[in-house]
């Protein structure tokens, strides 16, 4: 068992050098991030860190000359095998600062197809290494310079037993016969990794919609992204993140419910008390002018609902029990036999041939031997 003792705090571009030998000389690495988000409108990547069997890199991104551009290509290697824990969000701070990854395994993935009944990271590292990690820092502002006393041990144990524990998950995987399956996720999961979107844009409305007339409708709607527009600008001025100012289910319910007073607002779901002090005369006034202008008939159409394929649930449905024998039949978990993705996939667009399923993404040469033909059928008959 290789556990790293070393750790080596990045803070200026001369210490890149170290890191980049370090990984080239690697046929694995473990990598997590560190960012402000729960503590900032514009989340920030704070640390990136980095081990291998040598050694640990603490990389601290607000420093001045600390880049990731030194090291991208290794990150883009697919012959290097990169384990993170539960990437989703570490992927998307990696892309916004311009790395792309490949090989990526990532251990959370991989225990929830193998159907262990704890996936954290902590849980891993109990079970299987027999030590306990320290989370109290999980919710910490990783901007704060200098680091708290212990955060630096706690952002340092994020990877150092990573490596050690991804190789232990990825055999767990081989014997269980679910590698392939497990590698073809995480590829999706890589590939799909993308920048933080534009917040403004990035906004659907959910609207109660049960007893709401097209006017109702309509001015729920564009109150809905008027309160987004407001939230993000005041949220901006505060610098929290946009959520804790106004939620998204507090939007929803003023927007489905809109108030006439304070004391109204203050009711609405989600809409904390502190919030109707500083900015429940701006939404009642919000309110006041779109109820107006819905009157005028001056609001923009409501977004009209996407065409359904009324087979396509009946499909969904069929592959979900088809899944769930399958699964039993093999002794594997159904997201091994078909991830939700591949679900929604193939019952939105079903394949009408074993050659044409052999090109969905992320299927796989293993999926088709073992149940192509079935699945070809399957959809057929629904």
């Amino acid at each position: 068992m290789a556990i790293p003792t070393l750790t080596v705090d990045v803070t200026g571009a001369d210490g890149l050098s170290p890191v980049a030998d370090a990984l080239g000389r690697a046929q694995d690495f473990a990598v997590d991030v560190e960012a402000d988000a729960m503590h900032a409108f514009r989340a920030r990547l704070c640390f990136v860190q980095l081990s291998t069997d040598d050694g640990i890199w603490l990389l601290d991104t607000l420093s001045a000359g600390v880049s990731l551009a030194p090291l991208a290509a290794r990150f883009a290697d697919p012959a290097v095998r990169k384990y993170f824990h539960a990437a989703g969000g570490d992927l998307q701070y990696l892309a916004e600062a311009g790395v792309r990854v490949a090989g990526l395994f990532d251990t959370h993935r991989a225990a929830t197809l193998l159907g262990w009944p704890k996936v954290g990271l902590a849980d891993l590292v109990l079970q299987h290494l027999g030590v306990t990690l320290k989370k109290e820092h999980q919710q910490s502002d990783f901007s704060l310079r200098p680091l708290p006393d212990g955060m630096r041990d706690y952002i340092a144990d994020d990877v150092r037993y990573l490596v050690e524990i991804g190789r232990l998950v990825r055999e767990a995987c081989r014997a269980k016969d679910i590698l392939e399956e497990v590698e073809l996720d995480c590829d999706r999961m890589a590939a799909d990794a993308k920048a933080w979107p534009d917040l403004a844009l990035d906004f659907t409305p959910k609207l109660q919609r049960q007893g709401k007339g097209a006017s109702e409708l309509q001015l729920a709607e564009a109150l809905s992204w008027s309160l987004h527009r407001e939230r993000l600008k005041w949220a901006e001025a505060a610098n929290v993140p946009f959520g804790k100012m106004l939620s998204n289910a507090a939007v929803s319910a003023i927007a489905s419910a809109p108030p006439s007073t304070l004391k109204d607002l203050a009711r609405r779901e989600g809409v904390r008390g502190a919030f109707v002090r500083e900015h429940g005369e701006a939404v009642l006034a919000m309110v006041r002018e779109h109820v107006q202008r819905s009157r005028d008939g001056q609001l923009p159409a409501a977004a009209a609902a996407a065409p359904k394929d009324p087979k396509k649930k009946k499909r969904e449905e069929a592959l979900l029990d088809w899944r769930k024998a399958a699964a039993a039949a093999r002794g594997v978990t159904g997201s091994a036999v078909l991830s939700n993705a591949l679900v929604a996939e193939l019952s939105a667009q079903p394949p009408a041939s074993l050659e044409a399923l052999g090109q969905v993404p992320y299927f796989g040469a293993k999926r088709l031997q073992l149940y192509g033909d079935a699945l070809v059928k399957l959809l057929q008959s629904v």
